[in-house]
């Protein structure tokens, strides 16, 4: 464990803090690898039914940590161009986890979000951030194209005429300009960041784990494939979901008009 990723978990909430609070978060490769490794493993630990992303201090993640690209070697030292982007590559494997993983991630955003820090947000479920943080795609201020799927995220919740402009200027928003964009589910004033957030986790938390996974599988197949597919999808995904132990419980709750109480399987 990496002491740039704090790693905590508590009633099935495992939250995963970014902390180099005095960098705004920005990434290092120890911090990247450190996030790829609890990804991979959050996903496939059934204990775990909602996974956080968040920030230490002030700042979400302010992306690549540019004084670190700075200070890179020059000349014919260190790796070569295709062992540079099998690396990045490696790491960008964190938000395809964030995304696809069978259960909700919820990234809380207390301030700034940008380039690979934005995208990361960008990768989760949902998205609750102060309305005072501030968003921004940062690549092309720095001469770059972007990384950790940022265009492919974006462009999904924007559309493809808003989410390249975004890329274009780098233009700096906040919480409340994003969430009308929909980029972010929810924009709240500072001081009550962390009491909304709690809730939306623990409500999500709360839910059949088993059921969400696969509604998130739905939605993906809803964005890229054909009606067809999503029918033939939502079939196999319903008879699956009849069968699990959290449906059949509430099922029964339903019938003797009480609250469902969900285990997760």
């Amino acid at each position: 464990m990496s002491d740039q990723l704090i790693e905590t978990f508590a009633d099935g909430v495992a939250t995963l803090t970014m902390n180099r609070p005095e960098a705004r978060n920005a990434l290092t490769s120890e911090m990247q690898a450190a996030l790829s490794a609890a990804g991979t493993r959050l996903a496939a630990d059934p204990s775990v039914r909602v996974v956080v992303l968040t920030g230490a201090g002030s700042a979400f993640c302010a992306g690549g940590d540019v004084k670190g690209f700075v200070a890179r070697p020059g000349g014919g030292e260190g790796p070569t161009f295709d062992e540079r982007v099998h690396g990045l590559r490696s790491a960008m494997e964190f938000p395809r986890c964030l995304h696809d993983m069978p259960k909700p991630t919820i990234a809380v955003i207390p301030g700034a979000a940008a380039g690979a820090g934005l995208a990361m947000a960008l990768a989760c479920d949902m998205r609750i951030c102060a309305n005072e943080a501030k968003l921004t795609t940062a690549f092309s201020k720095i001469g770059a194209s972007g990384d950790y799927g940022g265009s492919y995220f974006l462009s999904k919740l924007v559309g493809s005429a808003k989410a390249r402009e975004l890329y274009f200027t780098a233009d700096v928003i906040n919480g409340v300009e994003a969430e009308r964009l929909g980029i972010v589910n929810r924009s709240v004033p500072a001081a009550d960041l962390a009491r909304e957030a709690d809730a939306l986790i623990r409500r999500l938390a709360a839910m059949p784990t088993v059921a969400l996974g696969y509604i998130k599988k739905n939605m993906d197949m809803a964005e890229h494939g054909t009606l067809s597919q999503v029918l033939d999808m939502e079939a196999i995904h319903m008879v699956r979901t009849m069968a699990t132990e959290d449906h059949k419980a509430a099922s029964l709750a339903f019938v003797e008009k009480r609250p469902p109480v969900f285990k997760g399987r």
